[in-house]
C-alpha cells in the first residue's frame, strides 16, 4: 500500500482537533466522534490536554484513504508549543492548514504559512466554522489571497456550475498550465496534482468540522489531488521527536525516508532498534519492519535527537522558532539542585525548546521558554514526572551579541607538556545569518586534522559574549593560522586555544548587544490610530503608513522590541474596549536601543568568568603562566594578520566548501567532516559525537551544512589561493588493529569471546588474514598483555599478518600510538579502533582512523569483491587446470594433447 504523511496545523481554537476527529470517523478509524469539550478526542491522549482543551504534543493516527495508508500528524496550535509543531514539519509530505472562518487569518497563521514555505510543504486549506454568524466565504477567500497567496483557489467550485471559473483560477497559477488551458480548455487531474506538489496552487475547502459539513468533500479532494512520494532503495530515516512511554522507555519517533528499517538493525555503532512501534492515538502495534514512508517509534536508542538523520538522511536545519524569554526555576528548599538539573536535562530531550541553562556562579537553573502557557504545562509535567513542585521566576528577555568591525583573536594554551596556538578572524555577518565557520589556513602550516578539530570546537558550544555573557551570533569566524607541537599537542589543547581565541577577539572588538523584535499587525478603530502610533514610538518601534480596513478600522504594521511589547495586548484591549486586535510574530534580532542600561543591569564581568577565560597560557622555565588578553599579541608565537587587511580575508566570490553554523536558526549550521565509511573518514554524526564526548564531555548538536568552504593560507601576492585538502602520497600502507576493541565491538565476536576468548582471537586473526591477502597492506594486530606479570613484548607471524602481544604495563593504545608516531609521517597508516581518545591522538600523528564498524564494512565489501572476481573468472574459463599453471607447462600439455590426437 502507498504511504503518505499528512500534518494538520492551525492557530489555537481553529478546530484542528475537531477536523481530525471528523477525518478519522469518515475513514472508519473510529466509530464515535470525540469532542475537545467532552474530553474524549481520539488524539488528545494526555490528561492535561483533555483538561485544558489544547494540543500540547504532536500525535499520530493511521487510517486508509483509497489505496493509500495515511499517517495523520496532529500538531499543537498554541504559539507556546510551536517548536513542537515545527519539528513535525520536516517529515510531512503534505500539510492541512486549518483557518477559523470567524476570525480569518491570525498572526500565528502567518507564522505557520512562512514555515510551510520554508520547508516547501504542499498545503491544503480547510476554512472551518463556516456555520457561525458573520462568516462570508467571498470575503474570506479575498483575505486568503491577500494575506497568504494569490494562488489560493476555492475547490468547492470543482463540481458546481462554476467549473469553468474553477479551471481558469487553477490555470493562472502556472504559465505552462495556462498555455495548455488556452489551447485545449482542459486541465487534467495529474496537472493539478503537479502544481499543488510544486506549491504553485493551494486548494481551499470550506465547511464546519463540528457539524461534519464539507469534511467529506475535503477528504475526496485530498485523495484525488495528493501525489505519493517516490523513495530511494537506500536506507534513510529522520528523527523528529523524542518521548517516553508509561513505563519510562525512551521512544525515538522517526520517518523512514528510504529502504526499510528492521527490528534489531544497528542504527549506530552500539545501538539498534529493539522495537518498532506504529502508534495510532494512545495505542501501538509492534512491527517487524518499517518500509519507506512509515512514521514509527523506535526503542533502544539513547542518544538520538530531533533533526538527526540516519543512512542517506542528513541532519536537519535548526528550527526557526526559538524562545525569547529566560526564567529562573525556583526549587523547594529540600530539593537537591544538581539532581534536579539532571532530571530537567532528561525532560529537555523530549522538549528541545526547553533550553535548560545552569548558572554556575549563582547556583541557579534557568529555562528559556516561549510563554506563560508553556510554564503552566511544564510545572504540571515536572510534578507528574518527578513529584517536585517548582515555580518560575519573572521572565527576562534572551539577548544575543555580535560585533561591529572585523578583529583578529589569538588563543594560546601551553602549560607544561601541552601546546596549541590558534588565530581567528572574527567578522560581522548579515543580520539573521547566525555563526558561520571557515578556514583560511594552509595544510602545510597546520595539519588538516587539527583544522577540522578547531572547526568542531568552534561549533560544539554557544560562545558567550563579553557584554552580558549572552550567546554571540551573526558573525563569520575564520581560522587564519595555528600551530601544534609534534610531541606535546593533544586534542584538548586546541579546544582551550580555540575558546580563548574567540574570547580574546571579542574583548578587542566593538561588541553590539542584540534583542529580539516582534513583527506586529495592529487592527484598531480609526479614531484611536494616533494613540497607537504614539505607543509604538515610545517602544522604540517602527511602523508603515496606516492602512484603512473595513468597518472603520485601521491597520498598523511594523516592528518593535519584544521587551516593550510583551504586555501591550492587554493595553490594546483596554483602550479600544475590546475592539482592537494585536498579532505578533518573532521577526529576529536587532541592535538594542538601550544597550548601556541593559549591560549595567546584567553586571557581567568577563574577566571574572573563570569558565570562559579571555587570556592565554604560555610556558617559561618549565612552568605555565597566564597572560591577560591585552598582552597576548606580545607573547604569541605566530604572526598575526595586518589590521589593514581585516574584513578582506574571505573573498565573497569564492565557492563555499567549509562549514557554517547558524545559532540564530535562519540558515544552515555545523561543519561536519566527510561521511564516507572508507579509511580516514568520519563515518557519521554518531561516530563524531562518540569521539568528542568520550574525550571532552557533552557536545552540543548542530546541523550538517549544505555547503562547505576551505581556503589555504595567504600567498606572497596577498591573495588567498584554493586548497582542496588533498592528501600527500605515502610510500607504504599499514593497518594497525586494536584487537580487543574490535572483538568487543563486533557482536558475533563478543558473544564468542564471552564463551572462549582464545577462539574469538583466532577467528579475528583468520578474518584479517583473508582481508590482508586481498588488500596487500602490512597488517599489525595488537592485543593487550599489560596485566600479565613479567610478560615481554611478543610478536608472532600468523599466516600473512603480524600479531603483537604488548609487554607488561603497556596497553594496546600505547603501543599503537608509539608505532604511529614512528611511521605515521612517512607511510600511509590507518588505525582500526572505536576508542575516542586514541582516535584523536592518532589523527594528530598523521594517521587515518577507521572505526570498528568501518572495518567490518570494509571486510564485507572486500569479501563481496573477492566472490565477484572468482565468479567472473569461473564464467570466463572452463579449464581450471590450464588457468592455474605456468605458460610453459600449458604449452607442453597442449603439444602432448595434439600429439596424441
Amino acid at each position: 500500500m502507498e504511504k503518505l504523511v499528512v500534518g494538520i496545523l492551525a492557530h489555537v481554537d481553529a478546530g484542528k482537533t475537531t477536523l481530525s476527529e471528523g477525518i478519522l470517523y469518515l475513514t472508519g478509524k473510529i466509530r464515535k466522534l470525540g469532542r475537545v469539550d467532552h474530553k474524549d478526542a481520539y488524539l488528545d491522549t494526555y490528561n492535561l490536554e483533555r483538561e485544558r482543551g489544547i494540543t500540547i504534543f504532536s500525535k499520530q493516527a493511521e487510517f486508509e484513504l483509497g489505496n493509500r495508508g495515511i499517517t495523520l500528524l496532529d500538531t499543537p496550535g498554541h504559539v507556546d508549543f510551536s517548536a513542537e509543531m515545527e519539528r513535525t514539519l520536516q517529515v510531512l509530505d503534505y500539510a492541512i492548514l486549518v483557518i477559523n472562518g470567524a476570525d480569518g487569518v491570525q498572526g500565528h497563521t502567518m507564522t505557520l504559512w512562512r514555515l510551510l514555505a520554508r520547508y516547501q510543504i504542499p498545503t491544503f486549506l480547510f476554512i472551518n466554522k463556516m456555520d457561525q454568524d458573520g462568516t462570508d466565504k467571498e470575503k474570506l477567500l479575498a483575505e486568503l489571497k491577500k494575506r497568504l497567496s494569490d494562488n489560493c483557489v476555492d475547490f468547492t467550485w470543482e463540481k458546481s456550475d462554476l467549473q469553468s471559473q474553477f479551471l481558469e483560477d487553477v490555470s493562472v497559477c502556472d504559465e505552462e498550465l495556462l498555455e495548455k488551458y488556452l489551447e485545449t480548455e482542459e486541465i487534467s487531474t495529474s496537472d493539478i496534482r503537479k502544481v499543488i506538489k510544486e506549491r504553485k496552487l493551494f486548494p481551499c475547502f470550506f465547511g464546519s468540522a463540528l457539524k461534519m459539513t464539507g469534511v467529506e468533500e475535503f477528504l475526496h479532494g485530498l485523495e484525488k489531488y495528493c501525489e505519493t512520494p517516490e523513495y530511494p532503495s537506500e536506507f534513510g530515516a529522520k528523527v523528529f521527536k523524542i518521548a517516553r512511554d508509561d513505563q519510562g522507555n525512551r521512544l525515538s519517533y522517526m520517518k523512514i525516508t528510504g529502504g526499510t528499517l528492521k527490528v534489531k538493525e544497528l542504527l549506530t555503532d552500539t545501538e539498534k532498534a529493539d522495537q518498532i512501534r506504529i502508534y495510532s492515538g494512545a495505542k501501538f502495534e509492534l512491527a517487524k519492519e518499517a518500509p519507506a514512508g512509515t512514521i514509527c517509534a523506535v526503542t533502544g536508542l539513547s542518544q538520538t535527537h530531533p533533526g538527526q538523520g540516519f543512512g542517506i538522511e542528513r541532519e536537519s536545519e535548526m528550527p526557526v522558532l526559538e524562545p525569547v524569554l529566560n526564567y529562573r526555576i525556583l526549587l523547594p528548599e529540600d530539593c537537591d539542585v544538581h539532581q534536579m538539573l539532571k532530571k530537567l536535562k532528561e525532560l529537555e530531550e523530549e522538549e528541545p525548546e526547553l533550553h535548560i541553562v545552569w548558572n554556575e556562579q549563582l547556583g541557579e537553573i534557568h529555562a528559556m521558554l516561549m510563554g506563560e502557557v508553556q510554564i503552566e504545562i511544564l510545572k504540571h509535567l515536572i510534578w507528574e514526572r518527578f513529584h517536585v513542585a517548582v515555580e518560575f521566576g519573572t521572565g527576562n528577555i534572551v539577548y544575543k551579541e555580535t560585533i561591529a568591525e572585523p578583529v583578529e583573536g589569538v588563543g594560546h594554551f601551553e602549560p607544561l607538556r601541552h601546546y596549541a596556538e590558534v588565530h581567528l578572524l572574527l567578522e560581522p555577518g548579515e543580520p539573521g545569518s547566525g555563526l558561520q565557520f571557515f578556514t583560511a589556513c594552509s595544510e602545510d602550516v597546520l595539519d588538516r586534522n587539527w583544522q577540522r578539530l578547531i572547526l568542531t570546537h568552534l561549533e560544539e558550544r554557544e560562545h558567550p559574549g563579553v557584554l552580558t555573557g549572552s550567546p554571540i551570533t551573526d558573525m563569520q569566524i575564520t581560522l587564519i593560522t595555528g600551530r601544534a607541537h609534534l610531541k606535546h599537542t593533544e586534542g584538548g589543547d586546541f579546544r582551550q586555544a580555540t575558546y580563548r581565541a574567540v574570547r580574546q577577539g571579542l574583548k578587542k572588538a566593538k561588541s553590539v548587544l542584540l534583542e529580539p523584535y516582534y513583527e506586529f499587525r495592529l487592527e484598531i478603530p480609526g479614531d484611536m490610530i494616533g494613540r497607537a502610533m504614539t505607543d509604538i514610538q515610545k517602544m522604540n518601534g517602527t511602523f508603515q503608513q496606516p492602512e484603512a480596513d473595513e468597518d472603520d478600522m485601521m491597520v498598523l504594521k511594523g516592528s518593535a522590541p519584544v521587551s516593550m511589547m510583551r504586555d501591550y495586548q492587554t493595553q490594546v484591549t483596554s483602550y479600544t474596549k475590546g475592539r482592537g486586535r494585536l498579532f505578533c510574530s518573532l521577526k529576529g534580532y536587532a541592535p538594542c536601543q538601550n544597550q548601556d542600561e541593559i549591560v549595567e543591569e546584567f553586571g557581567y564581568d568577563s574577566e571574572r568568568d573563570l569558565d570562559n577565560p579571555t587570556g592565554s597560557v604560555f610556558c617559561a622555565h618549565g612552568a605555565g603562566f597566564v597572560v591577560p588578553w591585552y598582552e597576548v599579541e606580545d607573547y604569541m608565537h605566530l604572526e598575526g594578520i595586518d589590521e589593514s587587511e581585516l574584513g578582506n580575508a574571505i573573498p565573497d566570490s569564492e565557492e563555499s566548501i567549509a562549514g557554517n553554523r547558524n545559532s540564530n536558526n535562519q540558515t544552515d549550521s555545523g561543519y561536519r567532516p566527510p561521511r564516507n565509511a572508507g579509511v580516514g573518514s568520519y563515518e557519521d554524526e554518531e561516530e563524531l559525537k562518540a569521539i568528542f564526548e568520550r574525550t571532552f564531555g557533552p557536545v552540543k548538536r548542530y546541523k550538517e551544512p549544505q555547503f562547505k568552504r576551505t581556503f589555504s593560507a595567504k600567498s606572497d601576492s596577498g591573495s588567498y589561493y584554493r586548497n582542496s585538502f588533498s592528501a600527500k602520497k605515502k610510500e607504504k600502507e599499514y593497518l594497525l588493529v586494536d584487537g580487543y576493541n574490535i572483538i568487543y565491538a563486533w557482536e558475533d565476536l563478543k558473544e564468542l569471546a564471552d564463551a572462549n576468548l582464545h577462539a574469538a582471537q583466532t577467528k579475528l586473526m583468520d578474518i584479517l588474514s583473508n582481508y590482508q591477502g586481498f588488500k596487500k597492506c602490512t597488517l599489525i594486530l595488537v592485543f593487550d598483555a599489560y596485566k600479565i606479570e613479567g610478560h615481554a613484548e611478543e610478536v608472532i607471524t600468523y599466516h600473512n599478518i603480524h600479531v603483537v602481544y604488548t609487554k607488561e604495563a603497556e596497553t594496546a593504545d600505547q603501543y599503537i600510538e608509539k608505532t604511529v608516531h614512528k611511521i605515521g609521517r612517512e607511510n600511509q597508516v590507518t588505525v582500526a579502533t572505536s576508542d575516542g581518545l586514541e582516535q584523536i591522538i592518532i589523527m594528530g600523528q598523521g594517521a587515518h582512523r577507521m572505526s570498528a564498524r568501518g572495518l567490518r564494512d570494509e571486510i564485507k565489501a572486500t569479501e563481496n569483491q573477492i566472490r565477484q572476481q572468482w565468479h567472473e573468472k569461473r564464467q570466463s574459463s572452463k579449464n581450471y587446470l590450464i588457468d592455474n599453471i605456468s605458460d610453459e607447462m600449458a604449452q607442453y600439455m597442449k603439444e602432448k594433447r595434439l600429439g596424441k590426437q
